[in-house]
């Protein structure tokens, strides 16, 4: 039920007040620090919030896919706090803050959508948490594939879920050889 009525304000908003934008992989919908001026809801592709850490590494904080909102959290802050580079050719849909925020305070059925939806999101970083508290790829791993209730991705897409899990890609390719035997 949620997921409908979240779809409605999304298609709600897309509909009186998105524009639509393409970006080739490699490229940045924004950058942190930079003013939060939009939402992005990826029509087609994905894109990784990205955030640099000290030793040069990057921590993923949420890859969202179709249908996704990207950087949600954002619409209650000035600046981004990380980077949104898209991972393959994406196409999105781009909402203003102030239309969003004016969208929602017209109307309290979506204000409690999206609420909840925010509720939702909540659970799944609470989640996300756990697996990377886990110490080795093999529970990290088991974690995922239990929280998503599917079996592994793509073989393409190895990488981007090493990266979730936070470990090297060859640590991943290592446990799913194991696996396989």
């Amino acid at each position: 039920m949620i997921i409908v009525m979240l779809q409605k304000l999304i298609e709600d908003l897309i509909m009186n007040t998105a524009r639509r934008r393409s970006f080739d992989r490699g490229a940045f919908l924004f950058h942190r620090g930079d003013q939060v001026q939009f939402v992005f809801v990826i029509a087609e592709g994905a894109v990784e919030l990205v955030r640099p850490q000290s030793d040069g590494s990057e921590i993923i904080l949420q890859r969202a896919g179709t249908h996704a909102l990207l950087a949600e959290a954002s619409i209650y802050s000035k600046t981004y706090h990380c980077d949104a580079l898209a991972v393959e050719q994406t196409t999105a849909f781009i909402v203003s803050r102030r239309s969003f925020l004016e969208h929602l305070r017209s109307n309290s059925k979506y204000s409690e959508m999206w609420a909840s939806y925010l509720a939702k999101e909540v659970q799944a970083a609470r989640y996300r948490s756990e697996i990377l508290s886990r110490k080795t790829v093999a529970k990290r791993l088991d974690a995922w594939l239990d929280w998503q209730g599917v079996d592994l991705p793509a073989k393409g897409e190895w990488r981007g879920l090493a990266a979730q899990i936070a470990v090297s890609p060859e640590a991943l390719y290592r446990e799913l050889c194991k696996r396989r035997k």
